[in-house]
């Protein structure tokens, strides 16, 4: 997550202790958890509300299959039109190039944020291969912000960072876990007052708020309905270590292709050319993968894992690569979105493909392995990309060989290129 400073705990007053500080803080930090998750909540119906409407009714209205190969191609095009005209003429244009950009960052102007939001959710509903994650977190944290600035103008701006991105995360994940692990890696490398436990309070406050509202609002599920690991034995730490280091090989693939594709679409300069064409791009990639190839993935995921022997590894191992692929045109012809759930998309075909290939392999072993591998190239944050390998099959023994397959996967992508740009479109290490 950037995030270029750590929300500092005020200096207590020498009448005020530290947890009188603390306490003043719950209030905002509530505000902002509760509020991001609305966000999020708003933006994800209104946006499966429209792909409703775009992939179901549009189509049995015309008397055309709603995933027919045509139809997967008209709606990626059309989609990338639309898309392209909200970024060309909706004031802020919808935010900067998506390509740039982290899992948070400075706070946006507030009249970005509503052509961000707009980007978004038609990409959401369109089928594009991107997640809801990025420009939503980047909302809250305008947002949040703009109207704490006025409500708390002594409140530095990268508290309002923290608290709106580990909100966010919390209600992404319906759990304040997540927050608290992708916050606190952020604070280790930054030095300053109180203790970590005191520098993550009111980011947890948030976080928690966040994951609540989601929770009573929606229940978020990350259940993949995979067979518990109960016994691990010597067979599955290998196995766990083979796949997740292959899968972190072929998501760092996609970390080094990314500025090639990147640079062939600035070539167009115009967003109007950019995103209809990555539009038809996707909509062929579509149309080669199928429906599970659409969309942010998660959804897709359950479908792909309650079907586990079903699938042929060349299936699967189409799967994967088209994914990745429309994953890369997505990021590069500026759709705005995030590359978290695509990737755990991308990492559950890879893991399939592998146990296909072996079926002795235990499947919670596969998929969970290669999402931790494909997360880890793509993300670098490598305490989310744990906790999410081990949420797809919950088990302590499955956390126990994901914290071991962490370690070479790491070591293979650790000061390789990210699947993120800086502003002359040269990866970042």
């Amino acid at each position: 997550m950037a995030t270029d400073h750590a929300p500092p705990a005020p200096p207590p007053s020498p009448s005020e202790g530290p947890s009188r500080v603390l306490l003043r803080q719950v209030l905002p930090a509530l505000a902002v958890g509760v509020g991001a998750s609305l966000l999020l909540l708003g933006i994800s119906s209104l946006a499966d509300e429209f792909q409703g409407v775009l992939w179901d009714d549009l189509p049995d209205a015309l008397g055309i299959g709603g995933y027919s190969s045509l139809w997967i191609i008209i709606m990626l095009t059309a989609t990338g039109i639309a898309v392209g005209l909200v970024v060309w003429k909706v004031p802020g244009h919808a935010g900067p190039d998506p390509a740039c950009e982290g899992l948070g960052g400075p706070p946006l102007a507030p009249g970005v944020v509503p052509g961000l939001l707009l980007a978004a959710t038609l990409a959401l509903a369109g089928g594009v291969s991107l997640g809801p994650e990025n420009p939503i977190i980047a909302a809250n944290i305008a947002l949040a912000y703009w109207l704490g600035s006025k409500a708390l103008p002594s409140v530095p701006a990268a508290a309002w960072v923290v608290l709106a991105s580990a909100a966010t995360i919390g209600a992404l994940f319906g759990t304040p876990v997540a927050a608290a692990l992708v916050i606190s890696e952020a604070l280790t490398a930054q030095p300053g007052p109180g203790s970590l436990w005191d520098r993550l309070f009111t980011p947890l406050v948030a976080a928690g708020a966040g994951s609540m509202t989601t929770e009573l609002l929606s229940e978020p599920s990350f259940d993949m309905g995979l067979p518990p690991l109960t016994d691990p034995g010597w067979g599955d730490l290998l196995a766990s270590l083979v796949i997740a280091s292959a899968a972190a090989v072929f998501g760092l693939a996609s970390c080094y292709l990314f500025p090639y594709f990147h640079a062939a679409f600035q070539r167009l300069r115009h967003p109007m050319l950019m995103l209809p064409l990555g539009g038809l791009v996707l909509g062929l990639l579509g149309a080669l993968g199928g429906k599970l190839t659409l969309f942010k993935g998660l959804e897709q995921v359950k479908e792909l894992t309650a079907s586990i022997g079903s699938w042929s590894s060349g299936d699967l191992a189409k799967m994967a690569a088209v994914k990745l692929l429309a994953l890369l045109v997505a990021a590069a012809c500026g759709f705005r979105g995030g590359r978290i759930f695509p990737a755990v998309f991308i990492g559950s075909a890879f893991g399939l493909f592998a146990q296909a290939l072996v079926p002795e392999v235990h499947p919670s072993v596969a998929v969970s392995s290669a999402v931790l591998g494909v997360l880890l190239a793509t993300t670098r944050l490598g305490w989310i990309s744990l906790f999410t390998g081990a949420i797809l099959a919950p088990s302590p023994a499955m956390l126990a060989v994901l914290c071991l397959a962490s370690l070479p996967a790491w070591l293979i992508v650790t000061g390789r290129p990210q699947l993120q740009l800086d502003k002359t479109g040269t990866s970042l290490h």
